[in-house]
């Protein structure tokens, strides 16, 4: 085999070789230190291309996330004043079942009764304008008819909404929420509506201490028509509340799967990264013995000069 002092074809073999190796060495280095296969685009186009999308996607749940929790707390917060109203409203029945009966009927007993129910008519007030969440009160003179609440989101199509009808939830009118006890009767809502078996009079404005049996027999009336309303509202909040908790479920998962979508496509396998790494340390190894031998064959030429 012949050799030349100007091209050593052995060691430009054994240099790439090794320069190879190094270069795998480095990849698989890179693996273990970052955790990931394909950390930029250049690694993978079409897997980082997609993985990115998935990942934009997964903040754009997070964020879904945290506004369905807050909405949660919203109507968690609503809930507990209208448990809290139907409390003190089936105390205000009470008490007008004891002004119907013998003996309590008097001046001075309607009178008594009358100071209960006026500080439970105090507390319905304190109740439904403390309920407020964020800026947020459905129950104290609610605008509009309806609220919509994030429930997710998709590059593709949007936001998408869970909707409250918040059109009967009202308790009081704006009068009554400013703190204006003016006017309790002829408002919009549940309590300051004016009765329509007791025309003239609201749940926040009756008064027994004035009234006749028949007019207490028809404030009766419109306290558990009140109440009716109230539990409807209760419910609307409630089915909300369900749909919201089904949703957040939903977004949980979700984020879950494609996490680990994403984990799939650029995640590095550590075990293969590591068994790699420990084989390509032995190439380099080994490399480096050949480039030296490739290149000792011509310091045997020098030997013929000594």
């Amino acid at each position: 085999m012949s050799s030349s002092l100007l091209t050593n074809n052995a060691a430009m073999t054994a240099l790439l070789s090794l320069g190879q190796t190094q270069q795998n060495l480095a990849t698989y280095e890179n693996q273990v230190s970052t955790g990931l296969k394909i950390a930029s685009a250049k690694d993978n186009a079409s897997y980082w291309s997609i993985a990115t999308s998935m990942s934009s996607q997964i903040g754009a749940l997070g964020a879904v996330s945290s506004a369905l929790s807050e909405s949660a707390s919203m109507l968690s917060t609503m809930s507990n004043a209208l448990q809290g109203t139907i409390s003190i409203m089936d105390a205000i029945q009470n008490d007008l079942v004891s002004a119907s009966t013998a003996g309590n009927n008097s001046a001075s007993g309607l009178q008594k009764i009358q100071t209960d129910i006026s500080t439970q008519q105090q507390q319905l007030i304190s109740i439904g304008t403390s309920a407020s969440f964020n800026g947020e009160n459905f129950l104290a003179s609610a605008t509009g008819t309806s609220v919509n609440f994030l429930s997710s989101y998709n590059a593709t199509s949007g936001a998408s909404f869970i909707t409250l009808n918040t059109s009967n939830t009202a308790l009081f009118g704006t009068g009554v929420s400013n703190g204006s006890t003016a006017n309790l009767t002829g408002g919009a809502g549940i309590l300051d509506k004016a009765g329509a078996s007791f025309p003239g009079s609201s749940i926040l404005s009756m008064n027994v201490a004035t009234a006749t049996s028949g007019d207490i027999s028809n404030m009766l009336k419109d306290v558990q028509t009140a109440l009716t309303n109230i539990e409807t509202a209760a419910s609307t909040i409630g089915a909300t509340q369900t749909n919201i908790t089904g949703q957040q479920n939903f977004i949980s998962n979700l984020s879950a799967s494609l996490t680990s979508g994403v984990g799939a496509l650029v995640d590095a396998d550590m075990n293969q990264a590591s068994t790699k790494i420990s084989a390509l340390q032995v190439q380099q190894q080994l490399g480096v013995q050949a480039l030296s031998i490739a290149n000792s064959n011509t310091q045997m030429i020098l030997r013929l000069f000594q």
